[in-house]
């Protein structure tokens, strides 16, 4: 008899401990997880170790440490021009929590939750715990847009939010301000909260991001969520923030009272310095994922993969239809040791699994050498 909560029932392990745990049983270069293996800027490092041995060790404000509200809001203002106050911002353990948060103290069991698809899997998890109801508006490839008349089919009578990934993992996807436009909207029309996740929100390549929050109508029903794990290259630290009018952020507060009621005491002033003081990093860090990603892409083609280049994010989709597996998650499991490398099946984002069947997710959040070394290992063990 098993003894989780029905509320868990098909919420296993998420494919990216599975993923990772494989490439370091296999010694494999893992290309599937989407963490980087180089730093953040050494002040923000500097400036959480003085925080450490100045002191911050005991819980900070649940609210979040007021640097790091400052820093989030000044950043709204100076990259997007949004104007909030303290009582506008929360921070959490990662974006994870904050949606989380949302998720929770916004959907009622039996209310809908429009959400793009592929998806985050912690979407899934979280409606789900919510007791709410996913509606998957579909991404599809090649070009991975949203449609607009998918997107106003989705809603019904009993919509209560939708959860607005862009940039878009595991797509690449960064929706334009006419596809934004048109879910604005169908928010306004239909009286919904929009929860976006913005986490990519500065690794762009072609085309500036956008956040909803900005267009007309949307700041008072938009929750916007981001954090310092990708902007900075420091995911291990969960430093988190949602944004927004104040009901929805308290929202988000009143559960993270309950989860972990305050986050990384240390960690939060120096995620300030971060935000306040390295805009140059992430532009920098942007740059040089742009060419990676191009390695990455041109190598995947060379193999004869049909490969979607992103606009964003740290990942690059594939189709791996023609190495003749049955679909991407027997193609991930062979895929060590045929060539010692880990990726990661895009299927388990999607609740349309003929759509996501035969695509693969690879991350080009590396090191050069490390995507090279993953490339060779591909064309020594593809090939054969």
């Amino acid at each position: 008899m098993g003894i989780e909560a029905h509320r868990l029932d098909g919420i296993g392990t998420t494919i990216f401990a599975e993923m990772s745990a494989l490439a370091v049983r296999t010694g494999s270069v893992n290309l599937g997880q989407g963490f980087p293996d180089e730093d953040g800027p050494s002040a923000m490092l500097e400036a959480a170790v003085e925080a450490l041995r100045g002191g911050r060790n005991q819980y900070p404000p649940g609210h979040g440490t007021p640097e790091l509200l400052d820093a989030v809001i000044a950043h709204q203002q100076r990259h997007y021009g949004l104007t909030l106050d303290r009582h506008q911002v929360v921070a959490t353990t990662g974006a994870t929590e904050a949606i989380a948060g949302a998720l929770l103290g916004l959907v009622d069991p039996g209310d809908e939750v429009v959400v793009l698809e592929p998806y985050y899997d912690s979407y899934v998890a979280m409606i789900q715990m919510a007791g709410g109801v996913r509606r998957p508006v579909t991404l599809r490839a090649p070009d991975f847009r949203l449609d607009l008349d998918e997107l106003a089919a989705a809603i019904t009578p009993r919509t209560r939010l939708i959860l607005l990934n862009t940039p878009h993992n595991p797509t690449g996807t960064v929706l334009t301000r006419a596809e934004l436009e048109g879910v604005a909207a169908v928010a306004i029309e239909h009286d919904l909260i929009v929860v976006t996740d913005e986490v990519y929100e500065h690794l762009t390549f072609e085309e500036p991001h956008v956040p909803l929050a900005t267009l007309p109508g949307m700041f008072e029903r938009t929750l916007t969520i981001s954090s310092a794990g990708k902007t900075f290259s420091v995911t291990g630290w969960k430093v988190g923030w949602a944004s927004g009018p104040e009901h929805l952020v308290a929202a988000v507060e009143g559960v993270k009272n309950w989860l972990s009621y305050s986050s990384g005491a240390p960690l939060q002033p120096a995620v300030a310095v971060g935000l306040n003081e390295h805009d140059a990093f992430h532009v920098a860090l942007a740059a040089d994922l742009r060419a990676k990603r191009d390695v990455l892409c041109d190598g995947l083609a060379d193999l004869g993969l049909t490969v979607h280049r992103p606009a964003g994010t740290y990942f690059v989709t594939t189709d791996v239809s023609s190495y003749g597996f049955a679909d991407g998650r027997a193609f991930c499991a062979a895929l060590p040791e045929k060539a010692g490398v880990v990726a990661i099946p895009s299927q388990v984002f999607y609740d349309d699994l003929d759509e996501g069947r035969h695509l693969v997710r690879w991350a080009f959040c590396k090191r050069l050498e490390v995507i090279e070394e993953g490339l060779g290992r591909l064309r020594a063990g593809l090939k054969n």
